[in-house]
């Protein structure tokens, strides 16, 4: 009798385990050469800007929102945190992943790094036969207005005529 008891307790609790497992978001540091991939394969995401204020004034950063303690978000698809540093970065995609049903990944190398994929974004849209859409839809993250829409598109050449 209590090893059966025992054995139901023990298949509860790993269920329960389980389940939480599934809603919980995973929370990864992450360099631009793996934001790029996984933006290929799904370019809807959530950008949150964790800089400092000041460097967010220096350079702004379309469509994304800023942080503070006070954000409350209910993401859609993947979380993007930028930071100062890789652990503010971090620190950040912690405190999102706790409520967010979408993994959050913080970027390796901030701003520069986020430059960096929006450039090779636009790198692979420019080959012969490709157009890619970076976008942040509505509703993502908050609700209100429609956030930042990247469109990448071939360049032409410098002997192609303009139309």
């Amino acid at each position: 009798m209590r090893i059966r008891l025992f054995g139901s307790l023990l298949l509860g609790l790993a269920s329960q385990v389980v389940a939480l497992s599934t809603h919980a978001a995973i929370a990864s540091l992450q360099d631009d050469a793996h934001l790029v991939a996984l933006l290929t394969k799904s370019p809807q995401c959530c950008v949150i800007d964790a800089r400092s204020a000041q460097r967010r004034k220096e350079a702004e950063l379309p469509g994304a929102l800023a942080y503070s303690e006070e954000l409350r978000i209910k993401p859609t698809s993947v979380v993007i945190v930028l930071a100062d540093t890789d652990a503010r970065s971090m620190a950040v995609a912690r405190t999102l992943a706790k409520t967010s049903p979408h993994n959050v990944y913080a970027v390796k190398g901030g701003y520069l790094a986020w430059q960096s994929v929006e450039v090779r974004l636009q790198a692979q849209a420019s080959e012969p036969g490709s157009k890619f859409t970076f976008v942040i839809p509505l509703d993502t993250c908050q609700q209100g207005t429609p956030l930042h829409v990247f469109e990448a598109k071939p360049t032409r050449s410098a002997a192609s005529p303009p139309n």
